[in-house]
């Protein structure tokens, strides 16, 4: 179960992210925070919602959002996706999965016939106070940048 609800305030946390820093949530100040989570680096589906949210990096930006994406791949994966997609902001690293059973986006899948644990792609926008504004669970990747995007413009 989620320990965030939409309309409070998200609890701080903290997490290795690319470029071997660190990103604290309450470090974030005057900012929204748009926070994707997604399976796994250099994946076709990953890859091309990391190029979108790259693509509208600007707007994002100029509309006074941070963006970053969480997936359970390590510091050394994330540097390697981010130099090779060009991307503008950093991808953190939740590998023991705190940040994901926060936001209880940890969820049973089928692969290869088997069960497996897996994120499922969901994103989160969180204000200027750490409030939760919006989810989307279950994201499809076509169009879902431009739609967060047009949420942070109205916030």
């Amino acid at each position: 179960m989620s320990q965030v609800e939409t309309g409070k305030k998200v609890p701080d946390f903290s997490l290795p992210a690319s470029g071997g820093e660190t990103f604290t949530l309450s470090a974030l100040k005057n900012k929204i925070l748009v926070i994707y989570f997604y399976p796994k680096d250099n994946t076709p589906g990953c890859t091309n919602e990391a190029q979108d949210f790259r693509d509208l990096y600007p707007e994002f930006s100029g509309a006074g959002a941070e963006v970053v994406g969480v997936s359970r791949d390590s510091q050394k994966s994330h540097d390697n996706f981010v130099a090779k997609l060009h991307l503008p902001f950093k991808l953190l690293s939740d590998s023991d999965e705190t940040v994901c059973k926060l936001f209880d986006v940890l969820k049973q899948k089928i692969m290869y016939g088997r069960k497996v644990w897996g994120i499922e792609r969901s994103t989160f926008v969180i204000d200027e106070k750490g409030i939760l504004r919006h989810e989307w669970r279950k994201v499809r990747v076509k169009g879902h940048a431009e739609e967060v995007l047009g949420l942070v413009r109205d916030l």
